[in-house]
């Protein structure tokens, strides 16, 4: 089964960046699709990027394009969120997400696989 396991998250200013790592493990041979969910207080789970492993295609919700990178690094199994212009509505608990089959949840926040999440916290 999948390990998950995040870093980098941490407390900034508006407008400020982050970078947030995601270290992978396990089911090496068959992976669908990763990528990064968040969750606020009182706020639904909020998918943030995904990836489909096998076109390598990505996907961005609207609140983060231009803003946000994903990037996915083979050789090191990781998993990379680059965050810049960071807003204070961006407050929230980072999980890095993984399904090894479809369908893949990582978008709707409901992977099958997830970290325990690193909290990032922006102030205004």
């Amino acid at each position: 089964q999948f390990q998950l396991l995040e870093s980098g998250g941490g407390s900034v200013q508006a407008g400020g960046s982050l970078r947030l790592s995601c270290d992978v493990s396990g089911y090496t041979d068959s992976r669908h699709c990763m990528g990064w969910f968040r969750l606020a207080p009182g706020k639904e789970r909020e998918g943030i990027a995904r990836i489909y492993i096998s076109s390598g295609d990505i996907d961005y919700a609207d609140s983060v394009k231009g803003r946000f990178t994903f990037s996915l690094d083979n050789a090191k199994n990781a998993l990379y969120l680059q965050m810049n212009s960071l807003k204070p509505e961006d407050t929230a608990k980072y999980y890095c997400a993984a399904d090894p089959i479809p369908p893949c949840g990582v978008l709707s926040g409901r992977p099958r696989y997830r970290g325990q999440g690193t909290q990032v916290t922006v102030s205004s």
